[in-house]
């Protein structure tokens, strides 16, 4: 899944978001608009950590996004 549909669906995403990264309080989920930057200035606020590793982190969230959606369209694969 790219990073444009996770944008088009921002609000489908919002609690997974929360799950990963579950120090986001409801005012950090706020200021979030959907947009990847949005988030990666987020995590490194929050979290303390390099521009590289809050992009690191996103790359798994939305490779995890992928193996999930791929298990939702064929049952045969969960």
């Amino acid at each position: 899944m790219d990073w444009n549909q996770i944008e088009g669906n921002w609000d489908k995403f919002k609690g997974s978001i929360r799950e990963k990264w579950g120090k986001f309080t409801d005012d950090d989920m706020a200021k979030l608009k959907g947009t990847k930057d949005d988030l990666i200035g987020r995590i490194k606020h929050v979290y303390g950590v390099a521009k590289e590793d809050a992009e690191k982190q996103i790359e798994e969230f939305r490779a995890s996004l992928k193996h999930t959606d791929k298990k939702e369209e064929d049952p045969r694969l969960s």
